[in-house]
């Protein structure tokens, strides 16, 4: 299966979790901090989950899946005990045109969360099509060791010259070899790499 690579903007789109146990608890985390709209459905949760929802975090829903909790949605996740209630949101989404994702079926989903390196606006995501988990963590941990926190601030500090540079008169191709003459230094910030070419390089 050939896969397309990208990076989604969820900020403010409703995605909605179906199961708000261990696992459930952890997809919640990464869509809120993608900046989604969560809500969940769930007889029950975890003492995090029960906790992000009074502080307004999260919309937890004490119940059972009904299909109509896919009203709205932009993805789905299913993340229950029950095969049966996991193949039936699947379905029912796929109906609605809605992204779908069964935790650890990869036949039944639309997307697949992948292993990722964050620092700041960087990130790393690697993904096996869902054939082999445990490779793609150990490759996250092998290039989590490559790229070090301090990459964060360099990404940042290439951001704010690349808005400088772009700001000013110069030839495009000029200005094209110099944001890649800006990336291409040691991988972190302080590196002299944005002086050097503030001074002429």
């Amino acid at each position: 299966m050939s896969l397309f690579p990208m990076f989604l903007k969820l900020e403010g789109r409703v995605c909605l979790v179906v199961g708000a146990g261990r696992v459930g608890e952890s997809k919640i985390r990464s869509l809120v901090a993608a900046g989604a709209k969560v809500r969940t459905v769930a007889p029950v949760a975890t003492p995090t989950v029960a906790n992000w929802d009074r502080l307004g975090v999260v919309t937890w829903d004490r119940r059972a899946f009904d299909s109509a909790d896919l009203g709205g949605a932009f993805l789905v996740v299913a993340a229950t005990s029950s095969c049966l209630v996991n193949d039936l949101i699947f379905r029912e989404a796929g109906q609605r045109g809605i992204l779908c994702n069964v935790v650890d079926d990869p036949e039944r989903c639309d997307f697949y969360y992948p292993a990722v390196v964050r620092r700041g606006d960087l990130q790393i995501a690697i993904s096996t099509a869902g054939r082999s988990p445990a490779l793609a963590q150990r490759l996250r941990r092998s290039l989590a060791l490559q790229f070090p926190a301090r990459c964060a601030g360099w990404v940042s500090a290439l951001g704010r010259e690349r808005e400088i540079l772009l700001g000013q008169s110069l030839d495009p191709e000029y200005r094209r070899q110099l944001l890649h003459e800006m990336a291409s230094g040691p991988v972190g910030p302080g590196d002299g790499v944005s002086r050097e070419i503030r001074h002429g390089r």
